[in-house]
């Protein structure tokens, strides 16, 4: 399943390269790119964990930059 979120406070390229690795680390995550210039995430994951995976995925942003947010 691919989707794409909106992200607030993603404040450097920096930090969204360290969340593009974190993010591909999780199980169920087939791709995952972290865009600073448009602020979006590309998501492609297994449909059946996909909500799991997307919390997953902001605890770890969480982790590398606090006030990190996905729009849902």
């Amino acid at each position: 399943m691919n989707k794409v979120y909106k992200l607030e406070n993603l404040d450097c390229a920096v930090c969204a390269a360290k969340m593009e690795r974190a993010i591909a680390k999780l199980d169920g995550v087939n791709s995952v790119s972290v865009s600073f210039m448009s602020g979006k995430l590309f998501l492609d994951a297994e449909e059946e964990k996909f909500e799991s995976i997307l919390n997953d995925a902001e605890k770890v942003c969480k982790k590398i930059e606090p006030d990190f947010k996905i729009i849902r």
